[in-house]
């Protein structure tokens, strides 16, 4: 069963032209690794000038907290997340386990 992820951080003023260099040629490694975790049609937009960053994609594996742990364990999405994070800054409001808030979906039309 497919799940629809909504998130939402903010990208610092100072970052936008580094964070949309790294997401214009994103490593091949780490694009394996999304696929791997089951994530497909995964895309960032970027709204400015609030600097808001939404991501979305959809989960087709069966074990999301298995798949995000993998993710997690990867050592070139180590890498890769020690370069764009601290491009972010995480909204005041987000869970105590995010990094990125995750959204609601509120609305879907297929």
């Amino acid at each position: 069963m497919t799940q629809r992820m909504g998130f939402c951080i903010g990208l610092k003023p100072e970052h936008i032209a580094e964070y949309k260099r790294l997401h214009a040629a994103v490593w091949p490694d780490i694009l394996r690794q999304i696929s791997a975790s089951h994530i497909r049609n995964y895309t960032i937009f970027l709204r400015e000038p609030e600097n808001i960053l939404f991501g979305y994609w959809e989960y087709e594996g069966e074990d999301f907290a298995s798949d995000m742990a993998a993710m997690a364990a990867d050592p070139m999405t180590q890498k890769w997340w020690d370069i764009c994070m601290p491009c972010q800054a995480p909204l005041a409001s987000r869970g105590p386990d995010e990094w990125w808030a995750r959204l609601e979906e509120v609305f879907h039309l297929d």
